[in-house]
């Protein structure tokens, strides 16, 4: 069983314990695993992105955390308790766009709290004071099509920690933006994570990306039967600025040493790409 926990102090708030995920094809003749016997936990107010080749099963255990898949076997843990059906203390971005058209962005990010029942003044309210957080004020009536790709971004940001999650899952939510946009955003959700520091389980196959954020990364295997290389501590101090940090002499050390783990994981991962194309 591959074990990655964290050495800290405090209460996990995400634990993920001998997790195997395995898939059948759709006449049932054929199966796949995904994640193999996985053990990883994340403590609350803990910062771990996890990086893999692609299609080594990082959105598979993103869904079993948020209790959108059911693991094969294993079990899942929030705060101690087993997780049973979704995950209510865990807010979910996603990569694709979870904004409902129909909706202003004001409407998108109230949308949340009123599936709790809340009512919709106080609802409005705590929308807008999210949208001023996010850097959105005064574009509460526009309509997805009419933002741009950071501004759906930060609505769909804002959407999320409305709902003031214990337990934060991203799936490379910025991998389409632009360079300059990414940062940006990147920069916003530590600053707004420090404010509260909840759990995050960040999903990204960019590695600058990984070390600049994160407390830990996680490395994955490539598929199947994905399961955890090695875990690596990010000792850089905070606050971090995600452009400035990458010229430090310690990122570039860190970033050599997990990239010596990763590298032949993308190569296998890439080879069997060719050979499913072939």
């Amino acid at each position: 069983m591959a074990t990655i926990d964290s050495n800290g102090p405090g209460p996990h708030a995400l634990e993920f314990l001998d997790i195997t995920c395995t898939f059948r094809s759709p006449d049932g003749g054929q199966r796949y695993t995904a994640v193999s016997n996985t053990t990883l936990r994340i403590q609350a107010g803990e910062f771990v992105s996890v990086v893999g080749p692609t299609g080594c099963g990082k959105s598979t255990l993103l869904n079993i955390g948020a209790g959108l898949l059911e693991a094969s076997s294993g079990e899942v843990k929030v705060f101690g308790q087993p997780l049973q059906g979704i995950n209510s203390r865990a807010g979910y971005m996603f990569q694709t766009e979870a904004l409902m058209p129909w909706r202003s962005a004001l409407e998108n990010v109230m949308v949340g709290l009123q599936y709790r029942g809340i009512a919709d003044d106080e609802a409005r309210a705590t929308a807008l004071g999210w949208l001023d957080r996010v850097g959105l004020t005064g574009f509460g009536d526009r309509y997805p099509h009419q933002l741009s790709g950071g501004m759906r971004k930060r609505t769909a940001l804002a959407q999320v920690l409305a709902l003031d999650p214990d337990i934060i899952l991203m799936d490379e939510p910025f991998s389409a933006l632009d360079i300059q946009t990414r940062q940006l955003m990147e920069n916003e959700v530590l600053e707004l994570w420090a404010a509260k520091k909840k759990a995050v389980l960040f999903i990204t196959h960019d590695l600058d990306e990984a070390i600049a954020m994160s407390d830990r990364v996680v490395v994955l295997s490539a598929g199947p039967g994905t399961r955890p290389m090695g875990e690596f501590h990010i000792d850089l101090p905070r606050p971090r600025d995600v452009a400035e940090v990458r010229h430090q002499p310690r990122f570039v050390e860190l970033h050599t040493q997990i990239w010596n783990v990763l590298r032949d994981e993308v190569l296998k991962g890439y080879t069997q790409q060719l050979r499913k194309t072939a």
